[in-house]
């Protein structure tokens, strides 16, 4: 089973604040001691927090139910009633909370110790000694505390990288950041070797970096679903530099660029406004003449670097413009 989960949908109840008191101060040489019923505790909080030490929601997938617990009643001599924890869900960063029912979004969780508040603690009810006034001087009732919230959440990760890599299944992204970065994905000759995002830090010239994601290869029909489609498509939405990755024994260079533009396209055109570059993978295994008739093949309005991983043939040509891109 893959420990890389990106979806889940978890139910939460926030606490309910504590009662006020009516209680009435009784001392043996106080004969009319007034009102002086405490406050009550306010209600737990559930809260989302941002943690860069995680990167995946497995830990909610068997933690589905998320309760805080309710605050403490008032107590007499104006003692308030303890309030209670808030419940924190810790969440890597790039988390999106949606509304189970209408589908809205609460919210998102981008930086380290960033807080979401999902739902808000019940308030404290007054105790008696609120109450008292000129007219009535033994107040005889006291505020009940505010119910807390309950409500289900759908919390979505989104992968975030500077670079994201677009291209069929096999089109040789996860060999590219092994290369560049420290990475480790798995690697081999056949379609979907990488059913998850890895990240890598990609290391430039004086000391500069960026975050790049190998993500699931896209199918025709990835935006239907088909493949490991909507899930990989996801994670694209919050890379600010699209490099597109095409090998150089495809049959036709042009119309497979079309047909991943197409997919994104149908996903979400917003994603056509990000910077794209277009790599020409494995050209190890093909010699000069070839490269050159590939030339005038290739999409136009597009920056396009002919690479080979294995070979580190074009590499830091490639890396420079990705970090000239990132910085434009």
């Amino acid at each position: 089973m893959s420990n890389f989960v990106d979806y889940v949908k978890i139910f939460c109840r926030s606490g309910a604040g504590g009662s006020g008191s009516a209680h009435f101060r009784r001392e043996k040489f106080v004969a009319y001691g007034g009102p002086d019923g405490g406050d009550g505790g306010a209600g737990g909080s559930v809260i989302l927090r941002g943690n860069s030490q995680y990167w995946t929601l497995i830990h909610l997938k068997y933690a589905r139910h998320v309760f805080a617990k309710d605050g403490e009643s008032g107590g007499g001599s104006r003692m308030s009633g303890k309030s209670a924890a808030d419940q924190i869900i810790e969440v890597p960063l790039g988390t999106v909370a949606r509304d189970a029912e209408t589908g809205e979004i609460v919210g998102e969780v981008t930086s380290h110790g960033e807080e979401l508040v999902l739902l808000k603690g019940g308030r404290g009810g007054l105790g008696n000694w609120h109450f008292k006034t000129a007219t009535n001087q033994a107040p005889r009732y006291a505020q009940p505390g505010e119910e807390g919230l309950e409500g289900a959440f759908i919390l979505e990760l989104k992968v975030l990288a500077d670079v994201g890599l677009v291209g069929f299944p096999n089109a040789g992204k996860s060999t590219l950041l092994s290369v560049v970065s420290a990475a480790k994905p798995k690697i081999a000759n056949y379609a979907f070797t990488t059913l998850e995002p890895n990240l890598g830090i990609v290391e430039v010239r004086d000391n500069h970096s960026f975050v790049m994601a190998d993500i699931p290869g896209i199918i025709e029909g990835a935006h239907e679903g088909r493949g490991i489609g909507m899930r990989f498509l996801r994670h694209i939405e919050r890379n600010s530099v699209l490099l597109f990755m095409i090998p150089a024994d495809s049959d036709d260079i042009r119309k497979d660029y079309e047909i991943l533009l197409g997919e994104l396209r149908e996903y979400n055109p917003e994603l056509l406004d990000k910077e794209r570059l277009l790599a020409i993978t494995k050209c190890d295994m093909v010699d000069e003449e070839i490269i050159d008739h590939l030339k005038g093949e290739l999409p136009e309005g597009i920056p396009s670097y002919f690479i080979s991983s294995v070979a580190m043939q074009g590499i830091v040509e490639l890396k420079d413009a990705l970090w000239a891109t990132l910085n434009k």
